[in-house]
Formats: structure tokens, sequence, C-alpha cells
């Protein structure tokens, strides 16, 4: 009986992976991009207020809770579990009404793995190293870029990390950028007419 039981623990400790989840019809871990990119958004929030904060007034206080927040934060996403971490909480919750576009868990590891590294090296400046303002803003700034294009253009660092740097490309990257060809330079898409998609399957112009 107890060796039947550890059984079905380690079964669903495979099927809820720490990082992502599985989804019925796809093989790999993945995330919902809109709830990640929504919780970007916060932390982007929070992270320009503190920057323009101490920029302005040369009072760091705010920044560095928004440093010890997002390292905090970066952190549970990685060792404690996805579905735990309060700002993809809140951003699933904000999202709740959208359909999901999940993407692989793979590459979202290692975007922030590196933003988990960003985020010490911030704080280390503010801390116990004794860096000048003027580093710890620009440390602080290349974050909150980060954290920008992540939210507002759905660019993922870690996918374009592991396609560098890796040897196994990144799966159902955000916007499907790992299949999708966009057009050349003066071509565009047109979408076909309801009617025609009626008919049959609509197709992918180019003109």
């Amino acid at each position: 009986m107890r060796c039947s039981r550890m059984t079905s623990s380690a079964e669903r400790a495979d099927e809820a992976p720490v990082i992502g989840e599985f989804v019925d019809g796809i093989t790999i871990p993945v995330i919902n991009e809109r709830a990640v990119r929504a919780s970007a958004g916060l932390l982007f929030l929070f992270g320009t207020i503190g920057f323009m904060t101490a920029a302005l007034t040369g009072d760091f206080q705010l920044l560095r809770m928004f440093g010890m927040t997002f390292m905090l934060d970066m952190m549970m996403r990685l060792f404690v579990g996805t579905r735990f971490t309060p700002s993809l909480i809140i951003g699933s919750l904000i999202v709740r009404r959208q359909r999901p576009e999940w993407v692989g868990a793979e590459q979202k590891k290692l975007a922030w793995t590196f933003g988990l590294v960003m985020a010490f090296v911030s704080c280390a400046a503010m801390g116990f190293l004794g860096l000048s303002g003027e580093i710890t803003l620009a440390l602080c700034s290349v974050c909150l870029v980060l954290l920008f294009i992540e939210s507002a253009f759905g660019i993922c660092v870690g996918c374009e990390f592991q396609r560098l740097f890796s040897k196994t490309k990144p799966e159902l990257c955000s916007g499907d950028t790992c299949t999708y060809v966009p057009p050349k330079r003066g071509e565009r898409h047109s979408v076909s007419s309801a009617s025609e998609r009626d008919g049959q399957p609509g197709e992918l112009k180019r003109s």
C-alpha cells in the first residue's frame, strides 16, 4: 500500500512540473504567455515608480524594495513553482477571460534565471557593494527594459537565448516566432473574406 502511494505521488509530480503545467494536446510543459505578460507589466509599473523616485530625488528605498520583490518573485518562479508565484497569480486573474497562449516553459525558465541574476547584481550594487547611484540605475534600467519588451511587445528574451546558445531549440514561442516566417519587406498579408472561409479553409495570401 505504501509503495503504491509513493508511486502515485511520483506520477502526480511528473504530471505537475514545478515550472509550467501540462495541457491536453501538448507534450511539453507550458506557461500561459498572457499571464506572464500581465505579471511583467505589474512588475514594470512598480519598478518604474521606484526608478523615477531614485533618479529624481536620490531616495533609493523604493527601488530597493522593487529589487528585493523582483528577486523573490524570480526565485519563487524557479524554485517554488509558477502556480504559487504572487505576480503570476495576479496576472492570471487579470487575463482570466482571455484565451490562453501556451508557450514552452523551458525558455521561460532561462529568461527568469537571467532575471534572477540581474536582480541579484542590482540588489548587491545597492547594498554591500556600495556602487554609485548611476551604476545602480543603469543596472535596474536593464531589468526594466526587459520587463517592458516582454509586457508591451511579447518578446521573450529566453527564447532568443535558447535559440542562440542551446542545442535544444525552443518550442511554442510567443507569437509563434519559433516557426513563423514574416513577409518580406514590401509584402503584406491579406485575410480571406467570410464567404471564402465558408467554402474552403482560409489561405494566407501575399500581395
